[in-house]
């Protein structure tokens, strides 16, 4: 469960930029695959960009499958605000400047782990934010972003269902199997898609 301070963040959040969706998610996978695994965060932001056009940003690294284009994500640090690290991963990663719009979803996760030890937590955090300025491209070498691409909000559930689709191979890299992964990874697009759909 998250500490009653991070609660409250939401529930500033919530009145300013919107009540978000809530969602509970049990993943089944038979690894805790990145960024689940990382101990240097309790969850992420889901930077929800949409650019002058009306389009929304997505991005593929480098060491993704060829298909696998999503929604940005980056890692919120133990003690750090999520509205700091939304601004924070948002210019790291686009090289743009937002404004924040709305406050679309919070996603729990929960994750099966071994006899006698607590369930895994990750949370994400799903913001809509629109280009004001600055020009599109990854400050920041370590996230390894290979492309942009960019989605009309009708398109999000076709990108759920390419991700939830993805190989069972494991791979190293994240440490789990694409297929859990993806599965994963589907789950804000959805909630995402029903946010912006609700609103309009």
């Amino acid at each position: 469960m998250l500490d009653a301070a991070i609660e409250r963040e939401i529930a500033e959040l919530g009145a300013r930029y919107g009540q978000p969706i809530r969602r509970d998610v049990l993943l089944t996978g038979e690894h805790i695959f990145e960024p689940l695994s990382k101990s240097d965060r309790y969850g992420e932001v889901c930077m929800v960009v949409r650019r002058r056009n009306g389009l929304l940003l997505t991005a593929r690294k480098t060491y993704y499958p060829p298909n696998a284009y999503r929604l940005l994500t980056g890692g919120i640090n133990h003690g750090e605000p999520i509205f700091d690290a939304l601004l924070r991963e948002t210019e790291e990663e686009t090289g743009l400047e937002v404004e924040v719009r709305r406050f679309l979803a919070v996603i729990r996760y929960t994750a099966p782990q071994p006899p006698g030890s607590d369930p895994a937590e990750f949370y994400t955090f799903a913001l809509l934010l629109d280009e004001v300025g600055g020009t599109l491209g990854c400050i920041d070498p370590d996230e390894r972003v290979a492309a942009f691409h960019e989605v009309a909000i009708d398109e999000l559930p076709l990108l759920a269902q390419q991700l939830e689709q993805l190989s069972p191979e494991f791979d190293r890299e994240i440490g789990g199997r694409w297929l859990d992964w993806g599965q994963f990874r589907a789950v804000i697009h959805r909630a995402v898609h029903e946010a912006l759909t609700q609103q309009a």
